[in-house]
């Protein structure tokens, strides 16, 4: 039996809110990381920007999980950048919480 060579045409296409929280988990993992390593560098001597610049990321990530829980819920649509970007901003947010909590009880 020779195997078919068919093409299957669809007209599913990735959601347009899944690539935006994989943008935001990608911007946030990224400045998160910007600020870990200045802070490293300083020996941790930061300036206040820095902590605005975490809060901002925490707003993002949280945006970012929204906007991957919404797009997953749509209909014959590709789901890769949904699951993307709800793990990169989960991710982010567990970061987050350890940089905190190891702030508060080190």
């Amino acid at each position: 039996m020779l195997k078919k060579n068919s093409f299957m045409f669809t007209t599913k296409e990735h959601t347009l809110k899944g690539i935006m929280a994989t943008i935001l988990g990608v911007i946030s993992l990224v400045t998160l990381g910007y600020i870990v390593l200045n802070s490293y560098r300083n020996a941790g001597k930061v300036p206040l920007e820095y902590g605005a610049a975490a809060f901002l990321t925490m707003i993002f990530a949280f945006a970012g999980i929204i906007l991957g829980v919404i797009s997953k819920s749509e209909r014959d649509k590709f789901y890769f950048f949904s699951y993307l970007g709800i793990v990169l901003n989960v991710l982010v947010l567990a970061v987050l919480s350890v940089i905190l909590y190891a702030g508060a009880y080190a």
